[in-house]
């Protein structure tokens, strides 16, 4: 175990439980509750939610997730055991500076790493659409989203292209601007991964924000929250009302449906 994540584990057990849920979800914080849950600290063990946290922690460039998963995937915790996907991983960590997993590649010399075919398969210079649909349909659930919702979004947002730049300065597959990108957590916004993870943070804070009011949350996606209180609906903007309305035409649920414990509803934005 690398000594940074031995401190990690050190700060958890003397700090109060709600801590890491009043911040904002950057990948600090993911990988803060992943060890959590393997290591049952604060709540129940579960090596599942430990590992898709890891995931997505390690999909928002924290390094220390590598090794993590890693080990995870080496020691049969809760997947199954494969050496040359923990090799994988461990390169990876060792290329980020981790001692540990520099040790770990000495114990599995020899052994060809490959990708874990679990977690980081979006390809980071320019994915197609099938894999980004086939990406948004893992996470979105764990941010309680349809994936039907956030698929249309993408759609209409950038139809797709991981590379679309308005000239409002959204940027990327779901068109983050800067600020928003900051809030929730995002360090690289051109990556295609962590700008869907910011943008579905923002979408299920939006949807937990309007009660599940489809368009209210879509219009605040477009315009921004403070508009939609401001007008106590959606604003007589002619592109917000353009926007919700051919989002609306395919996806037809008025309401977001409820989905029952998302992983990640238990940080707080």
């Amino acid at each position: 175990m690398s000594c940074r994540l031995s401190v990690l584990l050190l700060l958890l057990l003397s700090t109060p439980f709600y801590c890491a849920a009043e911040k904002s979800p950057l990948a600090g914080d993911l990988l803060q509750w992943a060890v959590r849950y393997e290591h049952g600290r604060g709540v129940k063990q579960d090596y599942q939610k430990a590992f898709q946290l890891y995931c997505m922690a390690a999909d928002q460039g924290e390094s220390e997730a590598y090794y993590a998963l890693g080990w995870m995937v080496f020691n049969h915790r809760g997947v199954d055991q494969d050496r040359a996907v923990a090799a994988g991983w461990f390169k990876k960590a060792a290329a980020a500076g981790d001692p540990a997993a520099r040790r770990m590649q000495t114990v599995l010399a020899g052994i060809e790493p490959r990708p874990d075919p679990n977690c980081g398969t979006l390809r980071r210079d320019n994915p197609n659409r099938q894999q980004i649909e086939r990406w948004v349909e893992r996470w979105a659930p764990a941010y309680g989203l349809d994936a039907d919702l956030v698929l249309a979004v993408i759609l209409a947002e950038s139809n797709f292209n991981p590379r679309a730049h308005s000239q409002q300065d959204a940027r990327g597959l779901m068109q983050l601007i800067p600020a928003t990108a900051k809030r929730f957590g995002v360090r690289d916004i051109w990556d295609p991964s962590q700008n869907m993870h910011g943008g579905m943070a923002y979408l299920q804070w939006l949807v937990k924000r309007f009660e599940g009011d489809v368009p209210l949350v879509l219009a605040a996606y477009n315009a921004g929250e403070r508009a939609v209180e401001s007008y106590h609906g959606v604003p007589p903007y002619r592109e917000t009302r353009h926007y919700v309305k051919r989002i609306t035409q395919n996806y037809l649920k008025p309401v977001h449906p409820v989905l029952g414990d998302p992983l990640i509803s238990l940080i707080s934005y």
